[in-house]
């Protein structure tokens, strides 16, 4: 059975946990990493001291400018946060997400996204990612090293892979995340020039729409509905707004 899973560290700050991240990689059978504009280099001596005998893995590493551009070519993006809010919901744990993720993977391309040492991803990162995983933490210190939290998700998904007593069945094969990203944003222009979003603040419903849509991880033909229905609402706005 194979796993298409790629890790994605997002302005990662420390070369240590870079290239311990790559041994962890390495230990559980992943070999394919991508760095968001990192603020130290990847390929420094401290990185490669502790990627060990994961330095190919780091020197393969793809680096990309912003998030959007780094799942752009993914079918599913799971993000991870300990962070709660309005905007962050329906989380999954290690474990039950890698079943979720071993579903998708072993067809499409999926990605396990991770944010920055001392903040996290945003919001708006958050708003590419289909669904949200975080790891139970006590509440006295609730923040994870940034190679700790990965490796822990990287063990669970390898426990879950070694547990299963026969293949995971694919499932259908999901809408890429550019095309989804660029289904989303026609819908945000048209439901603004409609006011039904509140044109000085439409992300606040727009993340709304996100989550239902992570959840029902449209396919292609559906990502072409949706374009469909917006296109046609654009037309019928703008006849209307001639007369």
């Amino acid at each position: 059975m194979t796993t298409d899973v790629c890790i994605v560290l997002v302005e990662p700050q420390g070369s240590l946990n870079i290239g311990s991240v790559c041994l962890a990689m390495l230990n559980f059978g992943l070999n394919e990493l991508r760095l968001v504009n990192p603020a130290v280099s990847h390929l420094n001596d401290e990185a490669r001291r502790m990627a060990v005998r994961a330095t190919p893995l780091l020197e393969n590493a793809k680096i990309y400018p912003d998030l959007g551009r780094a799942v752009s070519d993914c079918h599913f993006t799971m993000g991870t946060t300990r962070r709660f809010g309005k905007y962050r919901k329906g989380f999954m744990h290690p474990d039950s997400a890698s079943i979720h993720i071993l579903q998708l993977a072993a067809q499409d391309k999926t990605a396990l996204v991770f944010g920055r040492e001392d903040h996290g991803l945003t919001t708006g990162e958050l708003d590419l990612c289909q669904r949200l995983l975080t790891i139970p933490t006590a509440d006295d210190l609730p923040s994870l090293n940034l190679a700790q939290a990965v490796t822990i998700c990287l063990y669970e998904l390898h426990k879950a892979k070694a547990s299963l007593q026969k293949p995971i069945k694919p499932v259908r094969t999901l809408a890429k995340g550019d095309k989804l990203e660029a289904m989303i944003q026609h819908m945000r222009r048209t439901m603004v020039d409609i006011d039904f979003f509140d044109s000085q603040n439409p992300d606040h419903i727009l993340r709304s729409f996100r989550h239902i849509f992570g959840r029902a991880q449209l396919n292609d033909r559906e990502v072409q509905i949706m374009h469909g229905l917006w296109s046609r609402i654009d037309w019928l706005y703008k006849g209307l707004s001639e007369k």
